[in-house]
């Protein structure tokens, strides 16, 4: 009995050594999701080349997340004991990572794409509306306000192409909003300025006719002044003979409402006085009935109506005078011309030449299509 009880001691644990040696030969070791780990992680990589992090936060943010969350529960399961361990987690976190990754390369890569041809568009739209601007009131004395906005306008677009030139198309973008603000904002303004002073053109083109029918019926000379195109235009016998480039008044739009507003006047006016010499301090001066009976007579209307102040001053001495050729508006009112061109005029006119001034000789709609 002795006996068979010792060989059963020796035999059990031999036993229990060669099942657990078994069990532990085929039973397999759980084996973290290496491969999977590598593959979320180079997704990533590859979004975060992409820019996924400026164009696709949310799943670039989601990827790295649950890239995170698999890497913490990888290290939560090495822990445990070796046969214990379960990296199913681990690797669905990845499978998420992986997938959430590449949506965020494909969102980011359309939105970069879109947001690129978008900003082509726009730029293009806004340097067409700076031409415009250009065209229409380069030398528009529009408020120094609006000049202001359109200059921070357009040095804003600069700073817009540069941004797109360098690919930091985000920025480009508010830097365009920006800049388009004050682009269009401006130009509305100017747009409804300049369409306000147009409503005078039905008058103006009536001061027009009468004026060139008057030269073509005395066989005389006549002259028209056209502020806005900046022309200075002769006719003999209803027919244009000469033209010169004018410069006007600092703030030429509308008429001249009293002194000292460097406002050039509206109207159908004659010359007085032919000046020369001592006569005048700009080499040779024409100087006309300003202020006529209408100018006074509004002049007055203004005051009684409270739209001017009562000390306001109607003023006069508008010529037509030389030192011209500055290339900008800078008299008080005078119309100027180079001293040549003076020269030639002084040889034909006369007093009581007509010498007629309107905002315009062309409608709006001539003068936008510029």
């Amino acid at each position: 009995m002795g006996k068979a009880w010792r060989h059963i001691l020796i035999i059990t644990p031999v036993a229990v050594f060669i099942t657990l040696a078994g069990f532990l030969i085929y039973y397999p070791v759980p084996s973290p999701p290496s491969g999977e780990m590598k593959i979320a992680r180079d997704s990533i990589s590859f979004a975060w080349k992409n820019e996924a992090e400026t164009y696709a936060g949310d799943h670039y943010s989601r990827a790295r997340m649950y890239y995170d969350s698999a890497m913490m529960v990888w290290r939560s399961e090495n822990e445990r004991f070796i046969y214990s361990r379960n990296y199913n987690r681990v690797a669905e976190f990845a499978e998420l990572a992986t997938g959430t990754a590449h949506r965020a390369s494909e969102n980011s890569i359309i939105l970069k794409t879109n947001l690129r041809e978008r900003l082509v568009q726009q730029l293009a739209m806004l340097n067409d509306l700076i031409r415009k601007i250009n065209n229409q009131y380069h030398s528009y004395p529009l408020s120094p306000e609006t000049r202001n906005r359109i200059s921070k306008g357009k040095m804003l677009l600069r700073d817009a192409e540069t941004e797109f030139n360098n690919a930091q198309y985000l920025e480009a973008e508010k830097t365009v909003t920006e800049s388009e603000n004050l682009l269009r904002t401006s130009y509305g303004i100017a747009d409804r300025d300049l369409r306000s002073y147009f409503r005078s053109y039905p008058r103006w083109k009536n001061w027009i006719e009468y004026t060139i029918a008057l030269s073509r019926d005395s066989s005389d000379y006549s002259i028209i002044v056209d502020k806005f195109s900046r022309r200075f235009l002769v006719y003999l016998n209803g027919e244009k003979v000469d033209e010169y480039k004018a410069e006007l008044g600092r703030n030429w739009v509308g008429h001249k409402r009293l002194r000292g507003d460097k406002a050039t006047p509206e109207g159908m006016y004659r010359i007085i006085r032919k000046l020369e010499g001592d006569s005048t301090k700009y080499y040779k001066a024409l100087l006309l009935n300003y202020p006529n009976e209408e100018d006074t007579a509004r002049f007055r209307m203004e005051i009684s109506r409270g739209f001017l102040p009562p000390s306001a001053k109607l003023g006069g001495m508008i010529e037509i005078h030389g030192n011209g050729g500055k290339g900008v508006d800078w008299t008080e009112g005078c119309i100027a011309l180079r001293d040549r061109e003076m020269d030639t005029i002084f040889r034909y006119v006369k007093v009581g030449t007509p010498v007629t001034i309107v905002g315009s000789m062309r409608n709006l709609g001539n003068v936008l299509k510029r």
